[in-house]
């Protein structure tokens, strides 16, 4: 494979301000037509490599296509007013081998629509249930719509999260890629909340996998339309093909090392080794590569934490790519791009705020498949610049950006593009704000599913240390109002038991730094004895307050989860624990309380001299499903009791 570093047939690159790339692009651009010289070569290269496929075969083939079936039709008026309000919604549960339990949710057409009958191929079908991939001995990939030209690749690329690669026999995915690609292979968006270290790469390839084959669908689609209308003065509407501007997917990540492992993949299935060209590859890993965090021999962080932020974990950047037939462009310029991976923070810098003059949007205005990676890091990072942007998917551009409307599909001038978007998310836990999203912001007019698997077992079973965990819950109307009541049900109920002498050595921990705020000023107000940590403390006033929490100095300690997420400190001297709310990272919950184990075993404290106590109300009920377990959760929700306690330990 040939790397290059400067743009294909000798084009000029130069670097704008945001440090991103401006091409002089030769070939395809999201204009209807190119320009007579490079759409002749590019056609004629088409036929003579038999890029084509699709186009050639049957068109009862074809059309059998979830590409095609839903992008290429429009949305009745009805039928749109109905996805568009959530009304005759179909819910169905799926239960398969390893995904477990699918909460499929799909918008049914309207009874009126049914009767009538209209005519499939000018209006768009509702979605229809997924069935699991089964791959027989002589079965190709091809007959799962994956493009010929990347399907010879993927036993290869795949290689490292197969069991036996060298069985050609066998199904070239695992059990897990294969019922996840069956879902993304039927356009419907997908929520996954159990992502973990050991089966991020098996999904980082499925979504790579899908990404590379609707772009080389699309691009395949347009360019057979341009070889067709080369001829004509008018353009028919069946050749509408394109979007308002040229990006198709938008993938989010929170590091750039997460950027470096997805272009490697895409490099793996696309371009592998003498087999393409990957342009501007070296700087890429100049750019991405390294800026590793140098973890301590000493005191060493926890497993969980080293795999996290391995590599380079900069979040702030983006980065345009390309596709050609055989070519992968890194740092193109976006409105000459197919594929955006971004950060949130590096999105955010582009988009702006109202008033700004340089921010930009226009980019997201056609995004087909949205893919959210890790997105649990968000919420560590910045949950608001994330929303920002994806608050600005979907707008009417501001400028054409070379745009030929003859050729934007109507459903996309009508502004129904959030409708047709394929949403994919993964994470490693469930969240309320990923839920709402997910909720909220994902309406594929094929529906959703969100794989929903009870938990048997919380990480309070993790807990090593002997001792009690009351569980307190106070009682709130409305989510809105939910702040407020915990801080009078803290102040009242809850703290009152740890201001005794005999209860000092009490950390605090606190999620939501709001919450923390708010906890901090009313503990200078009473004039309490404390110290505080979160992620905007300086390291000597870090130090200070851990030896006087330890040598028993001050009463209580504040401590942010976000500060612990990016930190990972051993905490000394810990006798009691508050939770303030149940931790939004599951294995939080168990670190903790087991820091009172090495806290304590030379003071030789007794099972009375230790406590845990957790505050929550019914808006928990997602955090406590990953501390408690599922049943317990509901339970506690459900039932008139309000407190509960369970022991740990031997």
């Amino acid at each position: 494979m040939e790397d290059v570093e400067e743009g294909e047939d000798g084009e000029n690159v130069e670097e704008d301000e945001d440090g991103e790339n401006v091409e002089e692009e030769e070939g395809e651009n999201n204009k209807s037509i190119e320009s007579a010289e490079n759409s002749k070569t590019e056609t004629e290269e088409v036929i003579d490599g038999k890029e084509l496929d699709e186009e050639s075969e049957d068109q009862s083939v074809q059309s059998k296509d979830p590409f095609v079936q839903h992008f290429h039709y429009e949305l009745n008026e009805s039928f749109f007013e109905s996805v568009q309000n959530s009304i005759n919604v179909k819910q169905t549960e799926l239960n398969w081998p390893t995904l477990g339990v699918l909460s499929v949710q799909i918008p049914e057409k309207p009874e009126t629509l049914k009767k009538t009958a209209l005519d499939d191929k000018t209006y768009a079908n509702a979605g229809i249930v997924p069935n699991i991939i089964k791959f027989k001995k002589e079965s190709q990939l091809t007959d799962l719509f994956i493009k010929s030209q990347i399907s010879k690749n993927i036993r290869a690329a795949n290689e490292s999260n197969l069991e036996n690669p060298s069985n050609e026999s066998n199904n070239p995915f695992t059990n897990l890629q294969t019922e996840l690609f069956s879902i993304f292979n039927n356009y419907q968006d997908c929520y996954y909340p159990e992502r973990t270290f050991k089966n991020g790469e098996q999904i980082r390839f499925v979504y790579c996998l899908h990404a590379i084959n609707h772009i080389l669908k699309t691009r395949t689609k347009i360019l057979h339309h341009n070889a067709k209308l080369s001829n004509k003065t008018e353009i028919p509407d069946e050749y509408r093909d394109q979007g308002l501007v040229r990006p198709k997917i938008l993938i989010v990540v929170p590091f750039r090392n997460s950027v470096l492992q997805i272009v490697k993949m895409l490099i793996s299935i696309l371009v592998p080794e003498d087999k393409g060209q990957v342009i501007n590859k070296l700087r890429f890993m100049d750019d991405f590569g390294g800026g590793e965090l140098q973890m301590p021999k000493k005191n060493p962080k926890p497993e969980d934490y080293q795999q996290l932020f391995t590599g380079n974990t900069d979040d702030t950047f983006r980065i345009g790519l390309s596709i050609t037939k055989k070519t992968l462009k890194l740092y193109t310029e976006f409105y000459s791009s197919d594929i955006i991976i971004a950060s949130p923070l590096g999105l955010r810098m582009i988009v702006g705020a109202p008033g700004e003059q340089d921010r930009d949007f226009d980019f997201l205005a056609s995004i087909e498949v949205l893919i959210l990676d890790q997105a649990e890091q968000f919420l560590m990072q910045n949950w608001d610049h994330f929303l920002h942007v994806i608050n600005h998917l979907h707008m009417q551009p501001k400028n054409s950006h070379g745009t030929d409307f003859s050729r934007v599909r109507m459903w996309s001038i009508n502004g129904w593009a959030k409708y047709y978007r394929q949403s994919l998310i993964f994470s490693a836990y469930q969240t309320p704000e990923i839920n709402s999203l997910f909720n909220k912001k994902c309406t594929n007019y094929w529906g959703k599913i969100k794989i929903q698997n009870p938990i048997n077992k919380g990480t309070i079973c993790k807990v090593i240390v002997q001792v009690p965990h009351v569980f307190s819950k106070f009682m709130v109307d409305n989510i809105q109002n939910s702040a407020d009541a915990r801080l009078e049900f803290f102040k009242n109920k809850v703290l009152p038991q740890y201001k005794e002498s005999l209860m000092k050595n009490t950390l605090i921990y606190i999620p939501s730094y709001f919450d923390y705020v708010r906890v901090r000023n009313y503990f200078k107000q009473e004039e309490l004895s404390f110290v505080q940590i979160c992620e905007y403390s300086k390291e000597a006033k870090i130090a200070r307050a851990r030896d006087k929490f330890f040598h028993g100095e001050a009463h209580f300690m504040l401590y942010s989860e976000r500060f612990h997420h990016f930190r990972r400190i051993r905490l000394k001297g810990i006798r009691h624990i508050i939770f303030y709310q149940p931790p939004s990272i599951p294995h939080f919950y168990s670190e903790l309380c087991n820091f009172m184990v090495n806290s304590n075993q030379k003071r030789k404290l007794s099972l009375s001299d230790m406590t845990v106590s957790v505050v929550y109300c019914k808006y928990d009920v997602i955090y406590l499903n990953n501390i408690v377990g599922s049943d317990r959760a509901t339970r506690m929700i459900s039932s008139e009791r309000n407190t509960y306690m369970f022991m740990t330990g031997e």
